[in-house]
């Protein structure tokens, strides 16, 4: 499963069924961190504006000036000078007038979201020579995650030789896992580097996306109205939508509370007695921030996580250099990488060849934690790797420190300030913090995506699972995309797999262009006979298999997010689109 972000994925225990918390364009305007400098965007549509230098005024009549005085005078009627007529050519509703007959440009691809994936996509576009796009970006900069999560300590788990895209390694990091700090940044210099910013429209959210199927068009309403595209891809990934768990109470609290996700800078914690929901992987970097702060900190923990070492370490500025002059450096580390993440993988879809791990990890418990009922209270009851794998160096240290308890129990109630926990503890608190992970059981694009009978995606997934071919390709949503779909995670850098999908879109993309097709849809038989062999293969991984309820699964017991195969297939399979797999029209 691919865990580069650290950002808690969903709360351990999380039902699927829960309502799902809109993110709205007023949160992400929220994000506490300065916004960059961006790039001035032109607008999708540009509505023709009909100038006065262009109104057909005849050389010999008197300047504009003089027509206005003379309009101003009471004793004289409006449609008596011919003068004034001239004027009204120039007025703004006469222009709107004359706008409106203009036709609404039909992008080629429109795609939704600014992140890895969107960014990735703009690259993959230009350099195919594919231009009639644009991205448009809810928020007022790029970044996706990296951007609304910048909660203390955030940071990737995946060792930032691989978090990078391919064709713009970075020698500028400053750990072997990169901080939240500088990945946004690096994304950032991406889009000014290829000069991207130009078809990014920033401070644009997306409302709905509705196919037209007597016009071969997705219509989309934005926060910045109407706009129209032969085809959409859908860039906006599972980790978007903050899950708030629904607890008893929850609504009486008088203190402060907010979602890691959503991490409230402005608050001084200097002395409050805090709570923290979760611990996942998101809870495991703001913990050891939070506890030097803390009068009490109280860690409520449903289950306990496998938390292995972080192989982490600084680079210093001859460390960076060093790479930046020899590249070949870079290329060794990352292939190291890669060859690690695959033996990972390789563990993962084979359990028993983890039990030797298993053993190892519980002793290792034993030197990193000295009291016994701590120790027995944060070991699994379940193979590692069945959920998520987290790793950090400073979590056991903290959870050591006198002022700090760990709660082995989820909070059930909130009775004004106190809180409740399962074994009916009950604490005084000032601030809860949710680390409760984000809605991805369903993408969350689809309460906006609506399918070909006009269905939207959210009610039509509701009590059933979510399909798709290869993650990306979704039956009855023709020319549309989804990057980061269901089952294609893999333990690797998002990076990676979004880039692959990408090149697999944008292939097909090209191969639209140059049929001259106007309709394309994966066929119902593909999708069913693909999702068959996944289900059929993940039972015997440690995902299906570890003796955990994890958040791979949804209601219905299926695993929704995780390839069963290697990364090796999955990008061979991603690396060219076969139209055979899919309906073909015009």
């Amino acid at each position: 499963m691919t865990t580069e972000t650290t950002l808690d994925v969903l709360p351990e225990e999380e039902k699927a069924t829960k309502k799902s918390t809109q993110t709205t364009l007023e949160e992400v305007k929220q994000v506490t961190q300065p916004a960059a400098e961006e790039k001035a965007v032109k607008p999708v549509q540009e509505k023709p504006v009909v100038k006065a230098d262009k109104a057909p005024v005849e050389p010999k009549k008197a300047p504009v000036k003089a027509e206005v005085k003379q309009e101003a005078q009471p004793e004289k009627k409006a449609d008596a000078a011919p003068e004034v007529t001239a004027k009204k050519v120039a007025e703004p509703k006469q222009t709107a007038t004359e706008a409106k007959q203009v036709p609404v440009h039909v992008y080629d691809t429109i795609v939704v979201g600014a992140g890895i994936s969107g960014i990735a996509a703009a690259y993959k576009m230009n350099q195919a020579g594919y231009h009639d796009y644009i991205v448009l970006e809810k928020a007022a900069r790029v970044g996706g995650t990296w951007r609304d999560n910048n909660y203390p300590g955030c940071g990737c788990d995946v060792p930032s030789a691989v978090y990078s895209f391919s064709f713009s390694p970075s020698h500028k990091w400053s750990h072997l896992f990169a901080k939240q700090p500088e990945i946004l940044s690096y994304l950032e210099e991406v889009v000014e580097k290829f000069d991207l910013g130009g078809k990014i429209e920033l401070n644009n959210e997306l409302i709905s996306a509705r196919w037209d199927e007597s016009k071969h068009i997705w219509t989309l309403e934005t926060s910045k109205g109407p706009y129209q595209a032969k085809t959409v891809v859908f860039t906006t990934g599972p980790i978007t939508e903050p899950s708030t768990p629904k607890i008893k109470g929850i609504e009486t609290f008088k203190g402060e509370m907010f979602h890691s996700a959503r991490w409230n800078h402005d608050y001084d914690l200097s002395g409050k007695r805090i709570a923290v929901i979760g611990t996942g992987a998101s809870a495991i970097q703001f913990v050891p921030q939070v506890q030097p702060l803390a009068k009490q900190l109280l860690v409520f923990q449903r289950t306990a996580p496998w938390v292995l070492p972080k192989a982490d370490m600084d680079l210093n500025e001859t460390a960076k250099s060093v790479i930046g002059k020899f590249p070949v450096i870079q290329e060794t580390w990352r292939q190291s990488i890669v060859q690690i993440l695959n033996g990972i993988n390789f563990g993962l879809r084979h359990p028993k060849v983890l039990k030797p791990v298993n053993f190892l990890s519980r002793q290792l418990l034993k030197l990193q934690i000295s009291d016994d009922e701590l120790r027995k209270n944060v070991t699994p009851n379940f193979d590692i790797g069945c959920k998520r794998l987290l790793f950090a160096n400073n979590y056991y240290p903290a959870l050591q420190q006198d002022n700090v308890s760990l709660i082995p129990h989820g909070l059930v109630e909130i009775d004004g300030n106190t809180v409740i926990a399962a074994n009916g503890e009950r604490h005084e608190v000032d601030v809860i913090i949710l680390g409760t992970g984000f809605e991805v059981s369903h993408p969350p694009i689809g309460k906006r995506v609506y399918d070909a009978d006009g269905q939207v995606l959210a009610d039509r997934w509701k009590d059933s699972s979510p399909e798709a071919y290869l993650g990306a390709s979704i039956e009855n949503v023709p020319n549309a995309f989804l990057v980061l779909g269901p089952n294609i995670l893999v333990y690797d850098s998002f990076i990676g797999i979004a880039e692959a999908q990408v090149d697999y879109i944008v292939n097909g993309l090209l191969k639209m262009k140059a049929q001259k097709f106007t309709r394309f849809e994966i066929k119902r038989d593909v999708v069913r006979y693909h999702n068959l062999k996944v289900q059929k293969h993940l039972k015997t991984t440690v995902f299906n298999a570890g003796g955990c309820k994890s958040y791979y699964l949804d209601q219905n017991g299926r695993n929704f997010a995780a390839w069963p195969w290697s990364l090796t297939e999955l990008k061979n399979r991603l690396k060219e689109m076969d139209l055979n797999q899919y309906n073909i029209g015009s």
